[in-house]
């Protein structure tokens, strides 16, 4: 009873939601990303390298300039150029988008892990360079257990909900975002209509890349002030999964990547429950929580979700 009463005890914790809110961040940011790249025809799984490759950057300018939210600005020109060139290799080239993406993510790897000993004299990890602040809110910090999870929290997370609302605006109250899902759906009917197929996709590959690398900044500089190789761990393809079961929709997206984020709180909680005692192989299961999910949910909204007709699909304009 005692562990019973423990585990239900996590849920009546604000601390736990918290901690759900700053684990669903980067989801929120990738999940978003995914969107605008699939809503106009490109698959991007290179979102786990341009995230990956954004978290070193923030760590990278950062260290050099002492200021982190320049490191951030940094981050989002790298992965604007990650996903330029995976734009290029898919709409330019009609590249086979999965292994284009999968060529960027070993990529950041292979960079970051080597630029490593070079710019900061290790391997590894870096030191601390530097953290975004939280905000405090005045007003909302004073109510009871609201401003326990909110009031006090990375602007990232506030950053990520304006992005999402930014995002279900611009692509279903806009012009603009009348063409992308046009061009998602039916790049010929949008050809001939006078949309350009091609500067759309364009578009919406390059805008997953900022919202992808801002994720990335979100694990460096945002949560931790360092970078650690490989630390982007799968939140890119997570971010893919909540985009699926959000139906391509960026608030559906939002809503999944904050079930991955509860999930992973959860687990975070569970084993720092002192009445149960986790042993480390037990606790490198625990931490399989969210990528465990993450196939079983997929598994039952693959084929109940239907993607854009023409995700995946080169278009080449007819002469």
């Amino acid at each position: 009873m005692r562990v019973l009463a423990a585990i239900l005890s996590i849920f009546i914790n604000p601390q736990f939601y918290k901690i759900a809110l700053t684990a669903a961040t980067p989801l929120i940011f990738a999940s978003l990303g995914g969107v605008f790249s699939e809503i106009t025809g490109v698959v991007n799984i290179a979102l786990e390298g341009i995230i990956l490759m954004g978290a070193f950057t923030s760590v990278v300018f950062t260290y050099l300039t002492g200021n982190v939210w320049f490191g951030v600005l940094m981050a989002i020109v790298s992965g604007m150029l990650l996903a330029l060139l995976h734009a290029w290799g898919s709409i330019k080239w009609a590249g086979n988008q999965v292994v284009l993406g999968t060529a960027i993510i070993l990529l950041s790897q292979g960079l970051t892990g080597f630029l490593m000993e070079p710019i900061f004299g290790q391997p590894g990890q870096t030191d601390f360079v530097g953290k975004v602040d939280e905000i405090t809110i005045p007003g909302l910090v004073k109510i009871p257990f609201i401003g326990q999870v909110i009031g006090e929290i990375s602007p990232f997370v506030y950053i990520a909900f304006g992005c999402v609302a930014f995002g279900w605006w611009l692509i279903y109250k806009t012009k603009l975002g009348l063409r992308m899902r046009s061009v998602g759906e039916n790049p010929e009917a949008a050809d001939t209509l006078g949309v350009n197929v091609y500067a759309i996709r364009y578009f919406g590959v390059i805008m997953s890349g900022v919202f992808a690398s801002l994720a990335g900044a979100y694990l460096s500089v945002g949560e931790i002030g360092q970078f650690k190789e490989l630390m982007s761990g799968g939140r890119g393809f997570i971010g893919l999964a909540a985009m699926i079961i959000g139906k391509w929709n960026p608030v559906g997206a939002m809503l999944a990547s904050l079930f991955f984020g509860l999930f992973g709180a959860f687990s975070n909680q569970l084993q720092s429950l002192q009445e149960i005692t986790v042993a480390s192989n037990v606790k490198s299961l625990f931490d399989t929580i969210p990528f465990v999910l993450t196939i079983i949910v997929v598994a039952g909204f693959v084929g109940k979700s239907r993607p854009p007709a023409a995700d995946g699909v080169p278009y080449e304009k007819s002469e």
